[in-house]
């Protein structure tokens, strides 16, 4: 059995997009939280300020043995729309860009990879904007955020 990797993925709200990658067989663990920025160890009010520089992300622990990488790239490219620049759905700011924190070289290569297949697939109507960026420090979202749509099972029970 191999070790669990790492992926950080932005794109947009981290608590759908967490939700998402938590349905994902292989997916050991996920956690919300903020990378990308400046500020150490930023509160969730002085990110959604837009004067961190961070990303609402989320980090997934997975089984390289049950999903690959590149398997969790398609599922990011599902779940949100690449191709609007620092904003998804209603929620608009740069903490909210589509972005893809590699945590080495091989991630770093398939998330290119990944993103020049999809762009030339013309599956988008636009260009993808997606950054591919090398991993910065991750701090993790305070307790409230995390699993969010989980504990609000009676207010979005159906949806996720």
């Amino acid at each position: 059995m191999a070790e669990t990797q790492s992926a950080i993925f932005g794109a947009g709200c981290f608590w759908g997009i967490e939700a998402s990658f938590r349905k994902v067989d292989g997916v050991k663990t996920t956690s919300v939280g903020y990378s990308g920025g400046a500020k150490a160890n930023p509160t969730y009010e002085e990110v959604c300020s837009g004067t961190t520089g961070h990303a609402e992300v989320v980090r997934v622990e997975f089984d390289p043995d049950v999903v690959t990488f590149e398997s969790l790239l398609e599922v990011l490219w599902q779940i949100h729309d690449p191709t609007t620049k620092n904003r998804q759905g209603p929620d608009i700011g740069t903490q909210y860009r589509s972005a893809i924190y590699y945590l080495d070289e091989d991630q770093a290569a398939a998330a290119r990879a990944s993103k020049e297949a999809c762009d030339k697939s013309g599956r988008f109507p636009d260009p993808i904007v997606t950054e591919i960026t090398a991993a910065s420090d991750y701090w993790m979202a305070e307790d409230y955020h995390q699993q969010y749509f989980e504990k609000q099972r009676g207010r979005f029970g159906r949806f996720f």
